[in-house]
C-alpha cells in the first residue's frame, strides 16, 4: 500500500489492447427483484460476444453457480477455449466497481490499482466484494498497489464506473459523484485532492468535471451512464432534447461545459457527438438507468445496450460510424437495467502490457 505511486502509471483508453474481460457471473436475487432468472442467459449472450474477440475471466460465487455458468455458456455456444471460470464469492457482480483498475507503469507492465470499495455508500453487504482486487491480482500475478490518501493513510474510495480516460491524459468526472454531500466515498476530499490522486495513479494531467449523471443512477452520479470517450479527440455524451424529461436540464448543463471545455483544450481540439437517451425504462414505479453510454469497448467489439426504442439504431449506428474498425453489437438490457446497470457496469478490462 502506498500514497504515492512507484514510479509513472497511467490508465490505458478502453479502445487500448486487452489481455483479457472480467466479469462475474449473476447470483445476487435482491439486484434483480422477482427478475433473476433471465439475467445469466442474458449474460451468456454477453459472454459469447466477447469470447469471440478476447478471452473473458468469469468469477462465479461459489461451484453451484459455476456449473449454472458452464451450462448457459455450452448453451450459447461460446467459446470456453477463451474461458476461464473461477470460483470467487462476491456479493454483487459490478466489476466495473469492485474489480481493481489495470495501469500501465513507465516500463509498459500492467499494475492493477485496488481502490478501496464500499458499495457506492451506500449498502450494507460489500465485504467480500472489497477482497475482488486480491483475487484478481493473486490469478493473474500482477502487482496490485492500493492508493492511500496523502492526509489520513487510509484506503482511497472510488469505482471504475466514476472514470473515464483517452488514455492520453484527459478524465471525465462528475461532481455529483465526488463532491456532493451524498453517498460520500472519502469525507474531506476536494476537487483539488481528487485531481491529485488522478494524476498520481491514472496519468491525468487534465480532469473535466461535468454535473451529474443521469436520472435512476444509484451510484449517484458515475460517468459511464451519460460520457464516454471514443477515441482520444472525441467524446460521445448521453442528451436529452425533450424540455419535460429530468435528464434533459442535467444533460444540457454537461454538453455546456463539454464544449467550455473543449474551448479551453490545450492540445487538439475535442469533439462532441451527442447519443440519445432510450424512453423512460419503468419498473414497479421506478425509473431505471438505461442509458446507451453504458456500452463495453473489446478487442474488435462494442457491446451497446438495446431497450426495445426508436432509438437504438440511432445510438447503434451513431457508434459504429464513430468506431468503424469494430463490430458493434446491440444486447438486449431491458431486463438487466432492472439491476441499475448494464454492460460497461458488469465488465472490468484487464489491459494487454504496453510495449516499452
Amino acid at each position: 500500500m502506498t500514497a504515492t505511486p512507484r514510479g509513472a502509471l497511467r490508465m490505458p483508453a478502453e479502445w487500448a489492447a486487452h489481455r483479457a474481460t472480467w466479469i462475474a457471473w449473476p447470483h445476487h436475487e435482491p439486484d434483480w427483484p422477482g427478475k433473476l432468472g433471465p439475467i445469466p442467459w442474458v449474460y451468456g449472450e454477453i459472454a459469447r460476444v466477447i469470447a469471440d474477440h478476447e478471452p473473458l475471466e468469469i468469477l462465479c460465487h461459489n461451484t453451484a453457480v459455476l456449473d449454472a455458468a458452464r451450462r448457459i455458456l455450452e448453451a450459447h455456444a461460446v467459446r470456453l477455449d477463451r474461458v476461464r471460470l473461477h470460483v470467487v464469492p462476491t456479493d454483487r457482480v459490478w466489476l466495473r466497481d469492485s474489480a481493481p483498475v489495470g495501469v500501465h507503469d513507465a516500463t509498459g507492465a500492467l499494475v492493477w490499482a485496488n481502490w478501496a470499495f464500499n458499495a457506492w455508500a451506500k449498502y450494507p453487504n460489500w465485504q467480500l466484494d472489497a477482497e475482488v482486487g486480491n483475487v484478481i491480482a493473486g490469478i493473474t500475478g500482477l502487482r496490485r498497489e492500493t492508493p492511500l490518501r496523502h492526509d489520513t493513510g487510509t484506503p482511497i474510495v472510488l469505482e471504475g464506473g466514476g472514470i473515464e480516460v483517452n488514455g492520453e491524459g484527459l478524465l471525465l468526472v462528475t461532481e455529483e459523484w465526488l463532491l456532493s454531500a451524498v453517498q460520500v466515498r472519502n469525507p474531506g476530499l476536494t476537487r483539488e485532492d481528487y485531481e491529485r490522486i488522478f494524476a498520481d495513479w491514472l496519468g491525468i494531467r487534465q480532469t473535466i468535471w461535468l454535473g451529474e449523471g443521469c436520472v435512476g443512477d444509484d451510484t449517484h452520479g458515475h460517468i459511464d451512464d451519460v460520457a464516454r470517450f471514443v477515441s482520444p479527440d472525441t467524446i460521445v455524451l448521453a442528451v436529452e432534447r425533450d424540455p419535460a424529461d429530468e435528464n434533459h436540464r442535467r444533460s444540457i448543463d454537461n454538453l455546456n461545459r463539454l464544449e467550455a471545455a473543449a474551448r479551453r483544450s490545450s492540445t487538439a481540439p475535442l469533439r462532441i457527438v451527442e447519443l440519445p437517451f432510450p424512453r423512460p425504462v419503468m419498473m414497479n414505479g421506478e425509473r431505471l438507468p438505461a442509458s446507451y453510454a453504458n456500452f463495453y469497448i473489446a478487442n474488435g467489439v462494442v457491446l451497446v445496450p438495446t431497450f426495445n426504442d426508436s432509438q437504438d439504431r440511432i445510438a447503434l449506428n451513431t457508434l459504429a460510424g464513430l468506431m468503424p474498425d469494430r463490430r458493434v453489437v446491440g444486447i438486449h438490457a431491458v431486463d438487466l437495467v432492472w439491476g441499475l446497470g448494464t454492460l460497461h457496469c458488469l465488465t472490468q478490462q484487464e489491459p494487454a502490457p504496453r510495449p516499452a
